[in-house]
């Protein structure tokens, strides 16, 4: 199985539980790491031979900027149902950062990783992924 990742997409969002999260929004970043088999594209040398991740890119910005959500694992989840939409993907690893997480500490990140494969069912909202 070969790897195909895209990482640190930015996006504005209003998820959170606290309604000034809601309200104000906050930047999301996330990691996509697809695990397919690279091998048809590389002898057609033809993008639909496999993913295209600047149109993945777009659907997985339209998740993070779309339909807020309290928790960051609801939308990682959203977001691995969108990447398990190409049928081409055997597996999704996501990450979603919350660098501006309410917390009263000094901290970098706040980071949460999820692994979705083809067989799991993710909680993807409306037109988001399999359910």
């Amino acid at each position: 199985m070969d790897e195909i990742s895209v990482l640190g997409i930015e996006c504005f969002g209003h998820h959170g539980v606290f309604d000034h999260e809601r309200r104000d929004g906050q930047t999301f970043v996330v990691d996509l790491s697809l695990g397919l088999d690279t091998r048809p594209a590389a002898r057609s040398d033809d993008l639909h031979d496999t993913v295209d991740y600047g149109s993945l890119v777009d659907r997985v910005t339209a998740v993070v900027t779309g339909e807020p959500v309290d928790l960051i694992e609801t939308l990682a989840d959203r977001v691995a149902g969108v990447c398990l939409l190409d049928s081409r993907v055997e597996w999704a690893r996501v990450t979603v950062h919350k660098p501006s997480a309410p917390i009263s500490a000094r901290f970098s990140d706040v980071t949460l990783t999820i692994t979705r494969q083809r067989t799991d069912t993710p909680a993807a909202g409306p037109g988001e992924g399999p359910r």
